[in-house]
Parts: C-alpha cells; structure tokens; sequence
C-alpha cells in the first residue's frame, strides 16, 4: 500500500448521523479529522433531517432528506466558493452540521410570576398558568445563524429559558386582549390557546422555528383567592343560614346522646350557642328590612322601634336612643302619636308604657 493510499483511506467515506433516542439533540456537528472532506464521500440525509456545509463560517449548501455522493455537480455553491471551475478530487475543508427536523412535543411552559389583570367582577386579580407546546425547525440556515452558530451539539433545554420567556410574554397579551372574565377562562382555553398559537408564531419564526401546537392546561388563582371563592360557593350551597344551623344543633344532640353524661356536658355550650344563632339571624333579618326601607343600621335585637307622626308626617322606625334625643328637644311630647308592630291604632306617646319614662312627671296643680 502507498501512503497516498494510507493517506486517502484516513479521509471520511460516508457522512452520516444516527441521532440518538434518549437525547433531544436539535443540531449536531459531525466530527471530522481536520475538516478534511473526502471529495466523492456518500452523504446520508436521513428522514426529519437536514444537512447544512459551512465554508469558512459561511453557509453553503443546505441537503434534505437523500443520499448524496459529494462531487462538484452536488455542491454548487460551495463549488462556487472554491472557484472549482473543473472537477476537482482532493479532500476539502468544510463543516458539516445535521438539523433535527422532526417536531418536539410535549415541550412545558409555565408563568413563573403570576400575571396581573382586571377581572370585571374581583376587580385586579393575579393568575398563574402552565401548558404544553410543540415545535420544529424550518429555516436550517436561519436557525444555524440565531441559535447553533458554532456549538458542536445543541439541546433542546439550551434554548428552553428563551422560548419559555417569549411564550409567556405573548401569553400575558393575549390574556389582556381576550378580556375575559376569571371565572369564564376555565370553559375558554381552546381560544385562548388558539390566540396564543397565532400571536407566538412570528417571534419563533424569527429563529429558524414554528411553533406547531400549543395548550393551556391550567388558569389558576392564588390559593386565598380560591379558598374565598369556596367559602363564597359553599354559603350559596347552604342557603337557609337558620335551618342550617338548625341542622347543626340537631346533629350535635345526636352525637352526645352517645356518650353517657354527654348531654349534661355540652348543655350549656349548646344553649348559647342556640342564642347566640337566634340573635345572630334575627340581627341579619333586621338588616335586611332596614336597607330595603332606606334606613341606617337595624335597632338593637329585642329593643321595640316606634314610628312618630312629625308634622303630619310618618318617620321611623325610632329605637329607644333616638327616641329619646327626640324627647329632649321637644320633638317627641306627650301627645305626639306613635305606633309600633302590634298596636291597633296610632295613640299618644303618654299612653304607651314604654315611652312615658321619657317625659318629666307633670306638676301639680298650684293651690287656689
């Protein structure tokens, strides 16, 4: 053997890459002995592949999918860069880089802060949300230019942070421009996901890249703001607030009359409590019929309210307070006609028991 011989059979044959399976490998730069290319080596494109010849950092042909023998014919601009005007044998320098084609799913996205916005019911509110997305390369060379340049094997996670970051920064506008409510998003994500999809493609085309699908799996508020919400659902859910405690009164006696003594040992906690659940719903009821008439805050529990006839006029109802502010400054007297829940008529205030207290006793009359 000669060592022109030895010296031919050093050069690469056949270009080629197997990409491996456990690996998510986007470009690879197939390894070589000085960047000597033997002229005449078989090039294998396998399919969800591209390979791309760098001339001294410039591109120079990009290959899809086949089987190529490297010759002058087969690279006309790199043939163009060497000035081979005729054919031309001996090894030359190039890099080869293989481009994975193929589309990467299941890729994850997630709001690392939450995102502010105006819900029209909450008002400002923060949500969270995470989903899936996919992509491929479409432009090799655009893509070997922004992202590859000269990394001899690029991974996915070397370019996750950045595709993350734009999603989420088109995500928030897209969720701005939705303008949708907090509690409607949940029936929504296949539109939101949609407008996502659109508004992301062109940042992502500006790599090389397309994004292909994308989901929203979950909008979440912060955990207070939900706990809220359940409170707020489950009140609606017990409706009657009485009989509900009613409910829960019943049950308690239950359980006691299990234990020996148990009744006797939770009478007095159980009595209060049934008081404390009477004032706390005749004290709600009140309310209630106090801001249906307009009126201020509801009387006292147990203290009886009165209406007063002032200059002809109906006012009221009156508790024991105003009643008497009214009797010191001559508006309430002895005369004026009052009426409360339960009497018959209109009567002077002097007949009413719970009223005469507020007036002076009257002299008597003076000696003749």
């Amino acid at each position: 053997m000669s060592i022109f011989d030895k010296i031919r059979g050093e050069f690469v044959d056949i270009i080629q890459w197997t990409e491996p399976s456990q690996n998510e490998i986007l470009a690879y730069r197939f390894p070589r002995y000085n960047n000597q290319i033997k002229m005449g080596a078989q090039l294998t494109v396998r399919e969800g592949q591209v390979a791309v010849f760098v001339n001294e950092g410039q591109i120079a042909d990009v290959y899809k999918p086949g089987m190529y023998t490297l010759s002058t014919q087969n690279m006309p601009i790199l043939s163009t860069l060497k000035g081979w005007k005729y054919g031309f044998n001996s090894p030359f320098l190039a890099e080869v880089y293989f481009i994975s084609t193929r589309q990467w799913t299941d890729q994850k996205w997630g709001t690392q802060n939450p995102i502010m916005m105006r819900d029209a019911e909450f008002g400002p509110v923060r949500i969270r949300a995470f989903g899936t997305y996919a992509f491929h390369v479409t432009d090799a060379a655009v893509f070997l230019r922004q992202l590859v340049a000269t990394d001899p094997s690029l991974e996915t996670y070397e370019i996750s942070n950045q595709l993350r970051n734009t999603i989420i920064a088109r995500f928030t506008d897209v969720v701005a421009q939705a303008k949708l409510p907090v509690l409607d998003m949940a029936g929504n994500y296949d539109k939101i996901s949609k407008l996502a999809l659109e508004t992301i493609k062109p940042d992502l085309a500006s790599l090389g890249l397309a994004l292909t699908l994308f989901y929203v799996e979950n909008i979440s508020l912060p955990p207070e703001v939900e706990q809220a919400l359940d409170t707020r659902t489950k009140m609606g859910v017990l409706g009657d607030m009485s009989k509900y405690t009613q409910f829960q009164t019943a049950t308690a006696i239950g359980d006691a009359a299990k234990n020996p003594g148990g009744i006797a040992g939770v009478g007095a906690g159980l009595g209060a409590g049934m008081a404390m659940a009477g004032q706390m719903s005749g004290a709600m009821q009140s309310g209630l019929a106090a801001g249906a008439a307009g009126g201020g805050a509801p009387p006292i529990p147990g203290a009886a309210a009165y209406y007063v006839a002032l200059n002809g006029q109906q006012t009221g109802p009156h508790d024991a307070a105003t009643l008497a502010t009214m009797a010191r400054d001559g508006r309430l007297t002895r005369a004026s006609l009052v009426w409360k829940q339960g009497l018959p008529a209109w009567i002077a205030a002097e007949t009413v028991g719970d009223l005469a207290t507020l007036f002076p006793p009257a002299p008597p009359p003076l000696p003749t």
